[in-house]
Formats: structure tokens, sequence, C-alpha cells
């Protein structure tokens, strides 16, 4: 099975170069395989580890799919790729998802990759911001304009009755690299990231410390979701997708596995897997994909009821959502999780 990694740029172009990862334990009899393109919102193959295993230990191959994974810019990029059919399948966040689906697009959830939030608001160690309300007349470096960093900020923020633009400005200022640049420069005063950018900026050299509310801590993170237009045209493909996932989250969730791991996520970013970071970014990959234990019963891929309220809620706070969506249900479905946990 070849799965190509897609550097970030805009969806549809390729980037300028392809990994091969070798399925193991092909089986003698090579089945037919399904080609299907997987977006994402960040090109970090940490972020995504279960894929990587999935790929490494052929456990996509054994499903009969032939997966390419395109890393794009941020969530909204993910479901403008879904809609326009050049992915079948993808993971944004939820706050994103929402607003797409209130704007008629067709979006289902269906799987909960990151089951504790996977973002956090980053200060510099040092500095006087103990609490987001704090941040009051500041700026707030996020990665995109529009991903789900900024739902997820705006939701904290609105708690506290503050808006963006009014009592603090959003700067996109990218992830990474670029992210510290713009801390070093003070450009920002904070920054809403992933478990990876805050591993990234500490790499960089910037002691940095959280201040997240805790009860925004449960405010799960980016997920698998389908049209669902695209799940009748392919009923079979989240349920194989799926278990592909669950076999590669538990792979990846022994500790005896981790250099086997680190091995399959390098091969899907190679320059990713060459820094001094990646153990430690797995490590907090780990952490954030393991159900907390109210939830650890239900399994892998299960999407609290309560929790899709509380950030339903909060995007109408914040006006993020216009208007209340009619059918928050219709928004996500946990029909597939006893079938990928079986």
């Amino acid at each position: 099975m070849n799965t190509r990694t897609l550097s970030r740029r805009s969806f549809g172009k390729l980037a300028a170069g392809s990994v091969a990862a070798a399925a193991i334990g092909m089986p003698a009899i090579v089945r037919a395989q399904t080609a299907i393109t997987f977006a994402v919102p960040n090109p970090s193959a940490l972020t995504w580890l279960p894929y990587w295993v999935a790929v490494g230990e052929g456990y996509f191959a054994d499903e009969g799919l032939e997966p390419t994974l395109e890393a794009i810019d941020g969530s909204s990029a993910v479901l403008q790729a879904m809609s326009a059919g050049q992915a079948q399948i993808g993971a944004p966040g939820p706050g994103p998802t929402l607003g797409a689906r209130s704007r008629g697009v067709d979006v289902k959830f269906l799987y909960n990759l990151y089951p504790k939030s996977v973002f956090g608001l980053l200060v510099k160690a040092d500095s006087n911001f103990q609490t987001p309300a704090d941040l009051k007349g500041t700026v707030i470096g996020v990665g995109t304009a529009d991903g789900a960093e900024v739902s997820f900020t705006s939701a904290i923020m609105s708690e506290l009755g503050m808006s963006a633009g009014t009592d603090f400005t959003f700067l996109p200022v990218g992830d990474g690299g670029t992210a510290a640049v713009a801390f070093l420069r003070d450009e920002v005063n904070s920054y809403a990231g992933a478990v990876s950018d805050a591993a990234i900026l500490a790499a960089r050299g910037l002691e940095l410390r959280e201040i997240t509310p805790e009860q925004f801590l449960g405010f799960f993170g980016n997920g698998i979701a389908m049209l669902e237009s695209q799940m009748a045209a392919m009923p079979d493909l989240a349920p194989k997708f799926g278990r592909a996932l669950v076999r590669g989250t538990r792979f990846a969730l022994d500790p005896a596995n981790k250099e086997t791991a680190l091995m399959h996520c390098a091969a899907g970013n190679p320059q990713e897997g060459e820094q001094d970071y990646a153990p430690s970014l797995f490590d907090g990959v780990v952490n954030r994909m393991t159900p907390t234990d109210a939830f650890i019963a239900e399994g892998f891929g299960f999407q609290p009821p309560e929790h899709w309220q509380a950030i339903h809620d909060s995007a109408v706070a914040s006006g993020a959502l216009s208007a209340p969506l009619p059918d928050l249900s219709a928004v996500y479905t946990n029909e597939f999780v006893a079938g990928w946990n079986a």
C-alpha cells in the first residue's frame, strides 16, 4: 500500500515529494484496494498518530483501503476539500464542523480522535498573564484565521464577556517556527495552539505555560468526519477507516510500541521525525488521545453528547454560530463506535 504525505498548501496541489509506507503483514493474496484521500488541517504526522501507525502496520490494507493523506491549511480548508469531492474523509475540528453544518454542508462528525482538548492557551512562562481574563486588550496568536483553535479560544473568552475585535485581537501567525518568531518579536502575547505547536515552540527555546481553564480541557479536538452524501456513496468507508484507526490507537498506546510508532510517523513526516521534540510530542498526543475515566468504557472514537452541547452553546454565545442549530444530534453520530472497538 502506498501512501503519500502532502505538505501544507492549497488542497489539490501535490507536494514536492511523496512518502511510500510499506504495509507490514500483507496477506499472501493481495485484495483490491480502494484509493481514498484523507484531508487533515496540519502536516504533523504525530498529530495523526493512529493513522500513520495503521499505515505502517498494514491495518488499512487489511481493510482493503489505500489512503493518501493530504495536509492543508486548517479545518475550513479540510471541509472545503471534502465538499469539493477532493477528499472522501477528513479531520476537522468540532467548531468549524458546526459552522459548516449551519451553512447547509451535510458534514457529520464520526470519530472523536482527541477526547481531551487538542488545543491549549499558552503564554510565556515568565509573563504576568495568569488566566485568560488577563488577556483583555492583548493579541492572541492563532495558526489560521478560521481554524478550530479560533472557535476554541473564542468560547473561552466569551465566557468572560469578551469578544474578538473589541476586547482582544486574533492574529494568524502560522504554527511551529513562525509562531515562535511572533512570540520572540512580541507580536503576540499568547498563542492558541495544538499539542504539536507547544512541543515545537518548546524545542525553539520558548518556555511556555498553559492557562486554559479546566472546564475547557473537556472540549474535544479534531476528529474524523465525512459528508453524509459521501457516506451514502461509500457505506463501507467509515466502518473500515475507524477500525483501522482503533487498531492504530491501541498499538500506539502500548508503551512497548513507542519506538515503532515513532518510526511509522517518521515515515509520514521525515523532517518531524528528525526533531528532538518528537518523543515528547508523542507522549503529549498519547495523553490527549486517551479517553478520560468517565468515557474509557465507551471505546475509542466516542463523542459525549454533553460535550457537543457545551461546544455548541459556547459557539452560539461567542457569535461563531449566529443561531442555535435546530438539531444538534444531526451533526455527529456514535453509531460506528461499537463496531470499531469490537
